[in-house]
């Protein structure tokens, strides 16, 4: 079995479709990598994989949506094709077996800062714990658990 993990964007909303009576979700990921040529310039190249996720679980297609960032893992299949001014082509899809959602843009540049949801105040105003913040949190360093 080969198996293929991918980070990366959606390029649009997932849809949801049912062939031969099974529920399929599609949708597309984006995944980008910067390099430097041989001349030293900053180069971006993209690879755009069209994802198919056959589950008849598709309550996660609605947070499914352009720009949010997933990890998806399954079996690719890369497919050659003829385009109609006949010039060679290749796709590469991927059947899913799993997906992650790993944040959307509007939630920030993924740096890892973390924000209280705006009804856990309300949930926590009848606590008097203190939830420390993470600037409070220090670990020793030469506790290492190994």
């Amino acid at each position: 079995m080969i198996k293929m993990q991918v980070i990366g964007r959606l390029g649009k909303d997932c849809t949801v479709n049912t062939v031969n009576g099974k529920n399929v979700m599609n949708f597309t990921v984006a995944h980008s990598e910067k390099y430097k040529d041989s001349q030293g310039n900053l180069q971006e190249k993209t690879i755009w994989v069209d994802c198919a996720y056959w589950n008849d679980r598709t309550a996660v297609a609605q947070y499914l949506t352009k720009g949010t960032q997933v990890f998806v893992e399954g079996q690719p299949e890369a497919r050659s094709f003829q385009r109609n001014d006949g010039t060679p082509g290749a796709s590469l899809s991927l059947r899913v077996r799993e997906v992650q959602l790993l944040g959307s843009k509007n939630e920030g540049s993924g740096t890892g800062s973390y924000q209280q949801p705006a009804n856990a105040s309300s949930a926590m105003s009848g606590s008097s714990s203190h939830v420390p913040s993470p600037g409070d949190i220090a670990e020793p360093v030469d506790d290492l658990p190994f």
